[in-house]
């Protein structure tokens, strides 16, 4: 099976994109995300890509505000990234109501802890 699976940034609770990733040079595209995942949904679309760039730039996650309210909002099955962590991290995402955690530059830095996540969380 093929699948297509949308991806929303995340900054200042606004759908963005960066210029070349420069923070500073961004378009914002949305001020909902809510609106613009449920027209994916409309669309037929079952899963979402999220990332927080507030989180990543930071270390640790700002919009969970945003995944709640589009997790509560919607059906689709939503992946989150941007700024985890730690466990406390991880945990405030699937809270939030990501069904899947995306794990970056975590993984790379401390391996043991991020296969002590997956032993834990799957």
């Amino acid at each position: 099976m093929i699948e297509i699976i949308p991806a929303i940034d995340i900054m200042d609770g606004k759908c963005v994109r960066l210029q070349h990733g420069d923070f500073v040079r961004k378009t914002v595209y949305a001020d909902d995300p809510l609106e613009v995942v449920t027209r994916f949904e409309g669309l037929g679309l079952r899963r979402l890509h999220a990332v927080d760039l507030d989180g990543a730039k930071t270390g640790e996650p700002q919009n969970l505000s945003v995944l709640d309210r589009v997790a509560n909002g919607t059906s689709m099955t939503i992946d989150f990234g941007g700024g985890i962590k730690s466990e406390d991290d991880l945990r405030a995402v699937f809270s939030s109501g990501a069904a899947i955690a995306n794990v970056g530059s975590m993984a790379v830095e401390d391996p043991d802890k991020f296969l002590s996540w997956v032993e834990k969380f799957g």
